[in-house]
Formats: C-alpha cells, structure tokens, sequence
C-alpha cells in the first residue's frame, strides 16, 4: 500500500511541473534577452567608435591648424590637442 502512495505522489509531482508550451515560452522570452541585450551591446560599441572617430577628426584638425600657423611664421601660440 505505501508503495503504491509513493508512485501515486511521484506521478503527481511529475504531472504539476512545467509543462513543454510554458518552456518553449520561456526558451522564447529568453532567446529574445539575449538578442536585445546583444543589439544593445553592438549599439553602444557604435557610439564609441563614433565617438572616438570625431575625437580623432578634432585631434587632426587642431594639428593641421597649429602647422599652418606655424609655417606662416605666426607668433601666436596654439595648444595642440592631446
């Protein structure tokens, strides 16, 4: 009888777990996570690649200003941009 009790409560066990729909939901939602968070990931590299790219245009810029002057023989005094 107590075995029969125990195959009875096991069989419930089994039968309240997750269910495969709600799995494939949950695969689902987590596949979707991880395709967001990698999109953000690629979207912040982006503006820091922008970013680093304007700094180095400014950057080449002050540099091509400060020898213009500096061929011109101009006295005035230009900080170069690190």
């Amino acid at each position: 009888l107590l075995a029969l009790f125990v195959v009875a409560g096991m069989v419930a066990f089994v039968a309240c777990g997750p269910n495969t729909a709600d799995k494939a939901k949950k695969a689902k939602e987590d596949s979707t996570r991880i395709a967001d968070s990698t999109a953000k990931v690629e979207r912040d590299a982006f503006v820091i690649d922008s970013t680093n790219q304007v700094a180095l245009k400014a950057k080449e810029d002050s540099t091509k200003k400060a020898d213009s002057i500096a061929k011109k023989g101009g006295k005035k005094e230009v900080k170069k941009v690190k």
